[in-house]
């Protein structure tokens, strides 16, 4: 399972055991979400994986957002 935490309009990606595996950060040149893993070493297992990609799907299509912050 993966806990997804917002951070300055990035979503931390962490593990159950406290790892922060990347961030889905949105890319504007490219009109999408993308993750960035937080060290290329990083093996992500196959739940993990899952857990990410249905996050990123579900950025697309509008069921979850980042929420934006305002460093007033």
């Amino acid at each position: 399972m993966v806990m997804f935490w917002p951070i300055q309009q990035e979503l931390n990606c962490i593990s159950d055991s406290g790892q922060i595996l990347g961030k889905i950060k949105f890319d504007v040149f490219k009109d999408e979400y993308i993750f960035y893993p937080d060290n290329e070493s990083i093996v992500l297992s196959d739940l993990e994986t899952s857990n990410i990609d249905d996050r990123l799907s579900g950025l697309k299509s509008g069921q979850y957002s980042i929420p934006m912050q305002d460093d007033d």
